[in-house]
């Protein structure tokens, strides 16, 4: 029979989400809002299920949008009520224009989030 420690990260599970931030064109909220949607849909149990208190999870973190330099990376990090982010924000998501041409178009962010534990298996 195996045992479960600590050690080598290992991947638990991924969610994904999406937002938006349909007119003030703020690509921070935008992707507050996908990682909100991600996580709120979602009751695991995943720290309790290894023996691990919930501030030992790894949080992988990639949030796609049209401008990434825009999104402030410490207010994403606001979002996680315990676990330890590392956020990385890349090309992705889309920006929708107004109908009218006038204001700031619709942002759509995209979030991916992967739980993982240090934990090696030991015999």
């Amino acid at each position: 029979m195996a045992i479960w420690g600590k050690a080598a990260g290992m991947r638990i599970l991924t969610e994904f989400g999406m937002g938006t931030s349909l007119r003030r064109g703020d690509y921070t909220e935008a992707a507050c809002r996908a990682l909100r949607d991600a996580l709120w849909h979602n009751s695991i149990n995943a720290a309790e299920l290894f023996g691990f208190a919930k501030e030992d999870m790894r949080l992988a973190v990639q949030i796609g949008v049209a401008e990434p330099d825009l999104v402030d990376v410490g207010k994403v990090a606001e979002v996680f009520p315990y676990g330890v982010p590392e956020i990385t924000v890349g090309q992705g998501g889309l920006d929708v224009p107004r109908p009218e041409g006038v204001g700031n178009a619709t942002v759509i962010a995209v979030a991916s989030i992967t739980v993982s534990f240090d934990m090696e298996r030991v015999a």
